[in-house]
């Protein structure tokens, strides 16, 4: 129900634009107006896209050109040699996809998966992954732009564009000035954008592994987690519970200096019966405010307190001369204050009866105790998965308000999105298909290589079409298998 309502929402405000657009340029008192602004601002409105294109670029594309000009050439000579092997390397990957699927062999993941918001993408990440898509479009066309204006090819303007939700950049180069150099000019033109796409990878790559390093003096490490953000309407959201900034140092007993703790004290707390906690027999007949009977006829634990009470919870123990479970309704923050037991032996004291308390729950409900900062501790009653899936939780704990709490995951996430989306970019736009870098990276390659052995110029357009037409189809079925998994699984 949600997704179809965003999908309305998208249309709707698509739909709106391009009739107001439509409005606008056939209306008398506005249509010369209307149309000198567009040209002035660059901006243009078609069915779901909208776009910016500007000359104010040029310059910049010029200047970043002329620096360093024999090591932009060494660059991006680099760059073709990049694309040969990527494009050969894509080619066997999307064909090895193809030849297992229909060879019924198993599949574990695809090498291009289709990535829809509230599909596959989760909503808190759809601004991770469209800022990145934008990022990596941007030096994507920046790196033809730079390698066209060292090459003497005009750059006609650069652009920015929205189809649906979906960002995009665009660089305008005069084809007149691409068809007189040579081939070699032109793979370093083609292959500029997927180059500078591996060379985010491996910056992505580079700061994923050093951000830890980098952020030290800010944050501190293996002293807890903290909690970053916490689910509204649950167990432990409100204000006595669990808030964004608070340093989780233990739960139910078990010390937490890192998430992977925090995970293995949730599990043990699973696997593991209830723990219990150590009070002399004299403070529990004390306390005991006990009203005995059972929760229901079909189960053996007994429900001691009133049902209505926020702060009592009925406990079950033992005692020397009563080795049956005996049933007390006590302060549960109090109780829980008391050292924590196993056994009856962890409570054994020389100078007074001592008795190891349990609550009394079922196997799938927990009692634990949270410490969460200098903050009374949080009492947690229920199955830890819920506790599990409300909050999330960082091992970068900030040591001042004025430091993000969210930084250390946000930078760890785009550059996460940045290696994948970039990567992916790179697989996308090196096969040689229509309308991708790699129909042009196809055509120069097979003019800087076979133009000497096949002379012929209608035999080397014959082989480039036959590979380009290879390669839209290779494509096309990788895409319609990964939407096959996607949505029929």
């Amino acid at each position: 129900m949600m997704q179809t309502t965003w999908v309305a929402l998208i249309l709707g405000c698509w739909s709106s634009l391009y009739l107001l657009d439509a409005f606008l340029k056939s209306q008398p008192w506005s249509a010369r107006r209307y149309t000198t602004w567009l040209d002035k601002t660059g901006f243009s409105v078609s069915v779901c896209q909208f776009r910016w294109y500007s000359t104010a670029m040029n310059r910049t594309f010029v200047r970043l050109a002329q620096w360093r000009p024999q090591f932009l050439r060494t660059w991006f000579t680099c760059g073709v040699f990049f694309g040969l092997v990527a494009m050969l390397l894509s080619v066997f990957l999307l064909s090895l996809m193809v030849f297992n699927t229909l060879t019924r062999n198993t599949v574990e993941s695809q090498v291009l998966t289709p990535v829809m918001p509230g599909v596959n993408l989760p909503t808190s990440q759809i601004s991770y992954y469209l800022l990145t898509l934008l990022v990596c479009g941007i030096l994507h066309e920046i790196g033809h732009a730079i390698a066209a204006v060292r090459e003497q090819v005009r750059v006609n303007g650069f652009g920015l564009f929205l189809l649906l939700i979906y960002p995009g950049a665009y660089v305008d180069l005069s084809s007149d000035h691409l068809q007189v150099i040579s081939p070699l000019r032109q793979l370093r033109i083609y292959c500029a954008g997927v180059w500078h796409n591996f060379i985010i990878v491996l910056i992505g790559i580079a700061v994923l592994f050093t951000y830890p390093w980098f952020i030290m003096p800010f944050y501190t490490t293996g002293n807890g987690v903290v909690i970053t953000q916490v689910s509204e309407n649950t167990a432990v959201s409100g204000p006595r519970g669990l808030a964004v900034r608070d340093p989780v140092t233990s739960i139910g007993g078990c010390k937490v200096t890192c998430i992977k703790d925090w995970n293995q004290c949730l599990a043990a707390s699973i696997r593991e019966p209830s723990l219990g906690n150590c009070l002399p027999v004299s403070m529990i007949t004390e306390l005991d405010t006990s009203n005995k009977h059972r929760i229901d006829s079909n189960s053996p634990y007994i429900d001691c307190c009133n049902e209505t009470s926020s702060t009592h919870l009925c406990f079950m123990y033992h005692t020397k001369k009563n080795p049956d479970n005996i049933y007390a309704c006590l302060p549960a923050r109090a109780t829980t204050d008391r050292p924590v037991c196993k056994f009856q032996s962890d409570c054994y004291s020389p100078n007074m009866e001592m008795s190891c308390v349990y609550p009394s729950v079922d196997n799938q409900t927990k009692l634990l105790r949270v410490i969460h900062g200098h903050k009374p501790p949080l009492l947690f009653l229920g199955h830890p998965l819920d506790l599990h899936y409300s909050v999330i939780l960082s091992n970068y704990i900030p040591s001042s308000l004025f430091i993000p709490v969210n930084l250390p995951y946000a930078l760890e996430t785009f550059c996460k999105y940045l290696i994948s989306l970039s990567g992916a970019l790179v697989i996308l736009n090196v096969v040689p298909c229509y309308a991708l870098d790699g129909q042009f990276i196809c055509q120069g390659f097979i003019e800087l290589m076979l133009r000497s052995t096949i002379p012929d110029k209608e035999v080397r357009g014959a082989i480039y079409s036959l590979t380009v037409l290879f390669g839209t189809v290779l494509l096309a079925l990788n895409v319609i298998m990964a939407m096959w998994v996607l949505f029929v699984g």
